[in-house]
C-alpha cells in the first residue's frame, strides 16, 4: 500500500493547547481511502481479547514485531510486522520525528462498540507512543496528580489521525479512551528500549 505523502491537508500540525506537554496532534495523517483500505486488511487479522492478569478486555487485540505478555514474562518477540503496515510506519515515524526502524513494536486495537480502554501509561519496556485512529472519533483524556488532586485534560482524535506521546505526556500523565459507539481500529507504533 502506497500513501500520498505530499499532500498538503496532512502536512499541517494542528495546535493543542491545555494539553500536556510532548501530546502533538496531526489531522488526516492519511487519507479516506488508506483508511479503507488500511481497513479491509486489519479486519482480517487474528484478533483475540485483550487479557490483563487473567481478565478479559471488550477490546480486542494483536500485535507485530514485539508483544507485552501481562500475564507472563513481558516483552517477546512477535510475527513481523506486515508490509501493509510498513508504509504507514514510515507516515507514523516522519510525523514523530523518528526512523521508521526505530518503531519496533505495532498494537493493532478493535474497539467494538461498547468498547474502551481504562487509565494507564504504557509499559516502560517502550519508548514513544504514536496512535492512529480510524474509522470512528474517539476522545483521549489524560489526568495527573498534582497537589493531592487529579489534573485533566481532553480531546477528541479523529478519524485518520495521528497522535505522539513524549515527555511528560508518555510517562507523568496516565490516559484513558472512554466507551465508543462505534466500531474504531487503533494503530499504535512504539520504540522498544529494552528487547
Amino acid at each position: 500500500m502506497q500513501f500520498n505523502f505530499f499532500d498538503e491537508r496532512r502536512v499541517k500540525q494542528a495546535s493543542v493547547p491545555n494539553l500536556p506537554e510532548g501530546f502533538s496532534y496531526k489531522p488526516e495523517l492519511i487519507g479516506p481511502a488508506d483508511e479503507q483500505r488500511l481497513v479491509s486488511h486489519l479486519s482480517k487479522l487474528p484478533f483475540r481479547e485483550f487479557e490483563f492478569h487473567g481478565y478479559l478486555g471488550k477490546r480486542r487485540v494483536v500485535s507485530f514485531g514485539w508483544k507485552y505478555d501481562f500475564t507472563g514474562p513481558g516483552l517477546q518477540k512477535a510475527d513481523d510486522i506486515p508490509e501493509f503496515l510498513l508504509d504507514l510506519r514510515v507516515r507514523a515515524a516522519s510525523f514523530a520525528r523518528l526512523e521508521a526502524e526505530a518503531l519496533q513494536h505495532v498494537l493493532v486495537t478493535e474497539y467494538a462498540p461498547g468498547a474502551g480502554i481504562g487509565w494507564h501509561r504504557d509499559k516502560n519496556v517502550f519508548g514513544d507512543v504514536i496512535g492512529i485512529s480510524l474509522l470512528t472519533p474517539c476522545v483521549l483524556r489524560f489526568r495527573r496528580k498534582a497537589d493531592g488532586a487529579w489534573e485533566r485534560a481532553k480531546m477528541t482524535t479523529e478519524p485518520r489521525s495521528a497522535y505522539v506521546l513524549t515527555g511528560p505526556a508518555r510517562h507523568v500523565w496516565q490516559h484513558s479512551i472512554p466507551r465508543v459507539d462505534a466500531l474504531r481500529y487503533s494503530i499504535t507504533f512504539r520504540n522498544v528500549l529494552d528487547e
